[in-house]
């Protein structure tokens, strides 16, 4: 079994729905608590489950439409990139904004919508660089993020059943990327697990996503 606990909030998982119940029944003789049933929605994060296929959607739907709402981008017009093509935006492009923490705000909360939205942790992780000196040309930037997930709400990770036993690593950089230090930018992740893991899965985009 697997338990997770945020506050008050818990998710249990396991293989054995006798052994779950057991566990429940004596989680309740220590503390009060509800058994809510399947799992449909945790800290913003909504999850279909498909028994058919032994899988489960994860998405922020409801998550995304509150940001769209929250930064006055519900009624924007949606675009098929979150980065724009061409050169990378230096520190010192554009005009200062008046109120940086509108823009700390902005990006604080794409990167909880990473959570489901691994399409869009590049562009987040971007944008969050000029946190300490924003521009109006880095608030663009993040409002095309915004722009991007306004055309794709529903898009989320599933998660399904898979033998993943051996080591996969990936790595990829650029070439003196950064325009203001002319450093590169690298980037790599490995991943590692026994049978009958959960394997992580890109819908609704064809370009793959590894974990």
């Amino acid at each position: 079994m697997i338990l997770l606990v945020y506050v008050d909030d818990i998710i249990l998982v396991g293989k054995s729905d006798n052994n779950l119940d057991s566990f429940i029944s004596s989680l309740k003789t220590q503390f009060a608590m509800k058994d809510l049933g399947a799992l449909s929605y945790f800290l913003g994060i909504e999850a279909k489950l498909d028994a058919s296929t032994n899988s489960s959607l994860l998405t922020q739907s409801k998550y995304s439409i509150e940001l769209l709402k929250k930064f006055d981008m519900l009624k924007c017009k949606p675009c098929k990139s979150p980065v724009a093509q061409g050169r990378r935006a230096s520190l010192y492009d554009g005009t200062l904004l008046e109120n940086p923490a509108y823009y700390g705000s902005l990006v604080g909360a794409l990167q909880y919508l990473t959570l489901t939205r691994p399409d869009v942790s590049f562009a987040v992780n971007y944008v969050a660089q000029f946190m300490h000196q924003p521009t109006d040309v880095h608030l663009q930037l993040a409002k095309k993020i915004l722009r991007f997930i306004k055309g794709s709400l529903g898009t989320g990770i599933t998660l399904v059943g898979g033998d993943c036993s051996t080591i996969t690593a990936f790595t990829d950089s650029d070439w003196a990327g950064c325009p203001d230090s002319r450093k590169s930018i690298t980037g790599y992740c490995v991943s590692w697990s026994e049978s009958d893991c959960l394997v992580l899965k890109k819908t609704a985009y064809s370009v793959p996503f590894f974990c």
